[in-house]
């Protein structure tokens, strides 16, 4: 009985603490629990220029907790870009948080993080993306400041893209970038905790960019979303990734997002 109770309340912990900080089109500082596996589902939606071919990505992930410190995802790319639905690529991310401040209903991490990725598909932009369109790396920092149900969360990274074939001429367009974030969270339900298995609703806005090094061109993206976390295992992501502005030649200029998570919590020893 005592066991139960302790996990009950550790449930309403974790519930509580990472509800507001599990942002859509970024990663926070924070990891999900230490010996835990998530899997997750990311469909992406877009239009592709003046034809309004719609384009479609599905990257599979599984994700996990290695400590307490230490996060690792395997993800696959998957599109009908190239006029067949087929799988492209994938790639491997990790993220080690070396700072932790945490008070009562409030707590501030920072991190480091990094991404590996392979793919074989033709490109149509300059926009550098390693998740799911460049073969290439990335690396960066990312802060988090969770206060009460209200997170903030910034990033800025180095991304370099390996051509993934005949896509682009390496002698006239950059293939490096400095990406930048920022990410605002709220948690809008429940008003009041009474039970673990209370859906919570968070708000989502984040705006997201992106400058190539060499031409100087980039861009700015907003991101509104609204997120529903079931019984502290299962997420639903909904979101809308909008160009606020762009000097940029990208595939979508705009594009819906749906994720779907559910998390197995100690199960590796």
């Amino acid at each position: 009985m005592k066991r139960f109770f302790l996990a009950i309340c550790c449930s309403l912990m974790l519930q509580f603490i990472f509800a507001q900080e599990l942002f859509v089109f970024t990663e926070p500082a924070s990891n999900m629990p230490s010996k835990s596996v998530g899997v997750r589902l990311m469909n992406m939606f877009g239009s592709e220029g003046s034809n309004n071919k719609l384009n479609y990505h599905l990257m599979p992930e599984i994700m996990v907790g290695v400590n307490s410190k230490l996060m690792l995802h395997l993800q696959g790319f998957l599109s009908n870009v190239n006029n067949s639905f087929v799988a492209e690529g994938g790639s491997v991310y990790a993220k080690y948080r070396f700072i932790s401040n945490d008070e009562v209903h409030q707590h501030f991490r920072m991190a480091a993080f990094g991404r590996a990725s392979y793919n074989n598909a033709l490109l149509h932009q300059e926009e550098i993306e390693t998740m799911g369109h460049n073969s290439g790396f990335e690396g960066g920092l990312v802060a988090t400041q969770l206060l009460h149900k209200v997170a903030l969360s910034s990033s800025i990274s180095y991304e370099s893209a390996i051509f993934n074939n005949v896509a682009h001429n390496p002698v006239t367009q950059p293939n490096n970038a400095i990406n930048y974030t920022f990410s605002f969270g709220k948690l809008m339900l429940p008003k009041e905790y009474t039970s673990y298995n209370q859906t919570n609703v968070n708000f989502m806005l984040e705006l997201l960019g992106q400058k190539l090094i060499g031409s100087g061109k980039s861009y700015l993206d907003i991101a509104p979303s609204i997120q529903f976390i079931i019984n502290s295992v299962a997420r639903i992501d909904v979101g809308y990734r909008k160009q606020i502005f762009s000097s940029i030649e990208r595939t979508s200029e705009n594009v819906f997002v749906l994720k779907l998570e559910y998390n197995f919590f100690n199960v590796l020893h």
